[in-house]
């Protein structure tokens, strides 16, 4: 059976977002999606708020029909890594190659989020060469040149990597912008974590331009 997933998404516990999870897993359900990766910045706060409010099961299947995955997005030295399934500790300013291995050992996969990228901190393709790499984000909705997103699935093709898109939401309104589509016998963290290393089908479209503009203004200042 077909799912759709958002592998991006921003709750209230990034300080540069503003929704609960709650209002991501509505927005989600709404547009069709049966999960979502929560991908704070630098912290796996919403990983225990959900299992708090009972919107995710600690054995990894849904609730009423969805999943929320355990994420983080970690700003290492060299650009952002998405850990996707797992949690690790803080790891901001960690070398990227060694914070990709930790992202391995607690179950997670480590994916470079919009790579390509030079208007926002992103791994470059010397880096991603010596990472040991399954999947790539190759198509983020709030790129602001199409052109970036086309490079990351050229790189993904060339090494024969799974490909995930990822709305990068920091608002519910952009939630499910962009997904990943998966065909899976049963709906559990386990099954996707399994089937991302060959994802290729992916869909969606990109956020408004003043919505990308005001994320592309969040990650510049940032950065000081």
């Amino acid at each position: 059976m077909l799912y759709r997933f958002d592998f991006h998404t921003h709750s209230f516990f990034s300080t540069d977002a503003s929704s609960s999870p709650e209002q991501l897993v509505e927005a989600a359900k709404s547009r069709g999606l049966s999960g979502i990766a929560i991908t704070d910045h630098d912290n796996c706060q919403s990983l225990q708020y959900c299992i708090q409010n009972r919107l995710v099961r600690e054995d990894g299947l849904p609730v009423d029909n969805f999943l929320i995955f355990p994420g983080v997005e970690v700003s290492t030295a060299e650009g952002h890594l998405l850990c996707i399934g797992g949690t690790i500790p803080n790891r901001k300013g960690a070398p990227a190659l060694q914070v990709a291995e930790e992202i391995r050992m607690c179950g997670g996969i480590p994916v470079p989020s919009h790579p390509f990228d030079r208007w926002r901190a992103s791994i470059c393709p010397e880096i991603m060469d010596q990472m040991q790499l399954e999947v790539v984000e190759v198509f983020n909705a709030a790129a602001c040149r199409r052109k970036y997103n086309q490079q990351a699935r050229v790189y993904a093709t060339a090494r024969s990597l799974g490909m995930v898109a990822g709305s990068d939401a920091h608002h519910r309104t952009a939630v499910g912008t962009c997904w990943t589509t998966l065909d899976l016998e049963r709906l559990s963290v386990a099954s996707v974590l399994s089937q991302l290393p060959k994802a290729t089908q992916i869909g969606g479209r990109y956020s408004p331009f003043l919505e990308s503009l005001k994320k592309y203004s969040g990650n510049w200042f940032r950065c000081f």
